[in-house]
């Protein structure tokens, strides 16, 4: 059985993680609208910082692991180097990559969960983070192929 704690304290990290790419990435972009999208973005992720640390996991059961779906795609796969100084396309381009993997990962959990609540909880975070990535890939499409217009 794989410790939900151990799943929430990664989630978290990961949450802090992106908050901090995101705040400082509002920090250094020039673009006013590059600005305010990644410092709501950032602000976002604070709320999800918040949602994960007030869980109460003394309710939850323990997560059964032949049930967590092993894709191999990390391992055969480089992560891009978060860069501040990327063009903003690209910035755009790598803050939708980490939302996808972000609602993967909480949609794959919640498939495996057999407790509502557990299974609540996942789908919740999922959508969350598939909000962003929607938005993300609405703002990635008009800078990316501006030139179509």
């Amino acid at each position: 059985m794989i410790n939900l704690e151990t799943i929430i304290k990664n989630a978290i990290a990961s949450e802090v993680e992106s908050y901090e790419f995101y705040a400082a990435a509002a920090n250094k972009m020039t673009d006013p609208s590059a600005k305010a999208l990644f410092k709501e973005l950032a602000e976002e992720e604070l709320k999800h910082q918040e949602i994960l640390k007030e869980l109460d996991l003394s309710s939850m059961q323990p997560i059964p692991t032949d049930k967590l779906p092993d894709f191999k795609i990390s391992e055969s796969t480089d992560k891009p180097f978060l860069s501040i100084d990327m063009k903003y396309v690209d910035a755009i381009a790598l803050a939708m990559k980490e939302e996808e993997e972000a609602m993967l990962i909480y949609a794959n959990l919640a498939k495996c969960m057999d407790n509502p609540q557990q299974k609540k909880l996942f789908e919740k975070l999922a959508d969350m983070e598939k909000g962003h990535k929607a938005r993300l890939e609405s703002i990635y499409t008009n800078a990316a192929f501006a030139e179509v217009w």
